[in-house]
């Protein structure tokens, strides 16, 4: 695989500014790590506001420029897109009743990526990641991890947040998973989880209840929090701001990210969220993560039921 040149500015493109799309821009513009932004949407003059508003704060942010635009031909060149168009979930629904609509939008947009930032590493956010994932992969004709999805990074970041609650440690020194699903049919790998380099399991404050409880927890909030405010984008725009950081610094971190599996574990054939090593080509090596069995049959399932959908 050619590593990219170092550059010294970064083009980011997103595609759809609803909220998840124009907090994730919010987000990025922050932190200033990309020189031009894209804002990319049907509905232009929606596009055009979040461009203003996003541009009267930069008085106090680093230089970016901001664009506006319901054209195609505008993210050429583009280093990361990000795909976050799409319905959204409402209250009862689960993320796989967004299915078909969703991948009539996909199926839409991903050639005129394709086309218009043929080099761009692709990264799918709109729901059902997974599913919607695996589908552009299909159609988009890319090199293996040019195109992934934000998978299980969020869901593994509530975990972890839910597992220093019981804890009392900072959430950045647990490392634990949420793979499988960025869903229902997501599982925590409570077999190789550690804090310190201990195993989680020793911890006295650990009991396997107490760990199923931080798991519902994680599995249920986004219902949680659509119920109580409508939808999720605030901890998902930090999510997406971590991940194009990855790719655009090249920090060749590991993500839990939603990549097509092939042979991975004996499934093939979809995409779900396993750890892998993000830089500057995308997805740059899928890890072998060793998983209990019972951890192998949930991961089997979660495989399964995804198919029915692809």
């Amino acid at each position: 695989m050619t590593k990219k040149p170092v550059q010294d500015s970064y083009q980011v493109a997103i595609i759809g500014c609803g909220k998840v799309g124009s907090t994730a821009a919010y987000t990025m513009l922050l932190e200033g790590i990309a020189t031009k932004l894209i804002l990319l949407s049907r509905c232009v003059d929606k596009a055009q506001g979040e461009k203003l508003d996003l541009e009267h704060g930069l008085a106090f942010l680093n230089q970016t420029e901001i664009v506006a635009t319901e054209r195609y031909e505008d993210i050429a060149d583009s280093d990361v897109v990000v795909v976050t168009a799409g319905a959204s979930q409402k209250p009862g629904d689960t993320r796989l009743d967004l299915t078909a609509k969703n991948k009539a939008i996909i199926s839409d947009i991903i050639p005129k990526i394709v086309k218009h930032a043929p080099n761009a590493v692709i990264l799918m956010v709109s729901n059902p990641v997974d599913i919607l994932t695996y589908h552009a992969y299909t159609i988009a004709g890319l090199p293996k991890g040019r195109i992934f999805g934000s998978g299980t990074v969020l869901d593994s970041a509530r975990f972890r947040f839910h597992l220093s609650q019981m804890l009392h440690i900072n959430p950045k020194s647990i490392h634990a998973y949420i793979l499988g699903e960025h869903g229902d049919h997501s599982f925590p790998v409570l077999s190789s989880a550690t804090v310190g380099g201990q195993p989680l399991t020793s911890f006295e404050e650990f009991s396997s209840e107490r760990a199923e409880k931080a798991y519902l927890q994680t599995r249920n909030s986004a219902y949680e929090i659509i119920k109580n405010k409508g939808a999720t984008y605030y901890a998902i725009g930090v999510v997406i701001n971590h991940i194009v950081k990855t790719i655009l610094r090249d920090t060749k971190s590991v993500l839990p990210v939603s990549i097509p599996l092939h042979q991975y574990h004996d499934q093939n054939g979809i995409a779900l969220s396993v750890p892998c090593i993000v830089g500057r080509n995308g997805v740059e090596r899928v890890l072998d993560i060793k998983l209990s069995w019972e951890e192998k049959q949930k991961f089997a399932r979660a495989a399964t039921t995804l198919k029915k959908f692809v």
